[in-house]
């Protein structure tokens, strides 16, 4: 029986890429580099910041100075990470949703805490949020089952009675292996060359009221079989 979600972060419940944008756009300004190919940096949003960095100045994680460029990043992102992100269309009115039907629901993300929990403070979620689970506290982060394990304990809700929503494959094997249902959210930052149709998900959806028409859906077949 349906019982709870859980969403991934970025490219999932929010579209967080213009605030990286943004942030890179203005490092490669003064670095005298011509702007980023926003769709480039947007196949490596799940990458985190090495990936968009990479892609970005076309460097390394091991070239010169990239260390401190990444720290840079990361200290303007802390400043301004609320400044152009929102969630997707859809998202707070399927969040509604789920609070009306005494569904709870959480996150489950690879955006370490530092980062997650000022966001979703600043999306004004953090009362509704039954559970966000972030890597540095786990032991294993996404694609291991640990952390929607730990999100389904929180929520207290079985694992079979939850369902996992992301844009990344890692998504989808940390659910499978959590033994929830999966949902590949194809709205997402999907890298480029992936194809989420061998991601061995549940389902997929190309907006958020296409997974709110799904939920209702699988919610009466669950009730007609009980």
């Amino acid at each position: 029986m349906l019982t709870s979600v859980l969403f991934d972060l970025d490219g999932t419940l929010l579209d967080t890429v213009d605030d990286f944008m943004a942030i890179i756009d203005a490092m490669l300004q003064e670095h005298g580099k011509p702007m980023a190919n926003p769709a480039l940096v947007r196949s490596q949003v799940s990458d985190g910041s090495v990936g968009m960095l990479c892609a970005a100045f076309a460097m390394r994680p091991d070239g010169a100075g990239f260390d401190d460029l990444r720290e840079d990043f990361l200290r303007r992102y802390t400043q301004q990470l609320a400044v152009h992100t929102r969630p997707f269309p859809g998202i707070m009115d399927l969040l509604d949703w789920l609070d009306a039907e005494g569904l709870p629901w959480g996150v489950v993300t690879n955006k370490m805490s530092r980062f997650s929990i000022p966001l979703i403070e600043a999306m004004g979620l953090a009362e509704r949020c039954g559970s966000l689970i972030c890597p540095d506290q786990v032991t294993h982060g996404k694609p291991h089952a640990e952390p929607v394990l730990k999100a389904c304990a929180e929520l207290g809700v079985e694992p079979g009675d939850c369902v996992f929503v992301g844009d990344h494959l890692r998504d989808i094997q940390s659910g499978n292996a959590a033994g929830t249902a999966t949902v590949a959210a194809l709205y997402g930052y999907i890298p480029a060359g992936d194809d989420p149709a061998s991601w061995q998900a549940t389902h997929s959806i190309n907006n958020a009221t296409e997974l709110r028409s799904w939920l209702e859906a699988r919610r009466v077949k669950e009730t007609l079989h009980v």
